[in-house]
């Protein structure tokens, strides 16, 4: 399949597969007219990085999960590389979780004495 196809099926831009090319996360053969040509692997790739960056990961950390998929693995997330990725990517969450946490409750602390000084509406 061609590069617009290939947008089209996994709901992408061909600018997007052309970045992801650019990064080294995609690679497509080309024809002797020029034209990249992808084939159902190269759908698995993108959509692998898709949903990865639909969670939050970064393009750059689907990295590993890239290459796991390109060593024959039957999921990017086989690997050491990828379960270390997924390691320090819930720790991130956790930490920005406890972040969270705390400014939620100085927030709720400030709004408690605000509302000793003076009636506050109830919601």
């Amino acid at each position: 399949m061609r590069i617009g196809e290939l947008a089209r099926t996994t709901g992408t831009t061909t600018r997007a597969l052309r970045y992801y090319e650019a990064q080294g996360l995609l690679t497509a053969p080309r024809r002797t007219n020029g034209y990249r040509e992808y084939d159902e692997s190269h759908l698995r790739l993108v959509r692998e990085i898709q949903a990865l960056q639909a969670v939050g990961f970064a393009l750059e950390e689907t990295r590993p999960f890239v290459e796991c998929l390109l060593a024959g693995n039957a999921t990017g997330d086989a690997c050491p590389d990828s379960v270390a990725v997924y390691r320090r990517k819930l720790a991130e969450v956790d930490d920005c979780i406890a972040r969270l946490t705390e400014v939620r409750r100085e927030i709720a602390e400030k709004l408690t004495h605000a509302c000793e000084e003076r009636r506050c509406p109830k919601r």
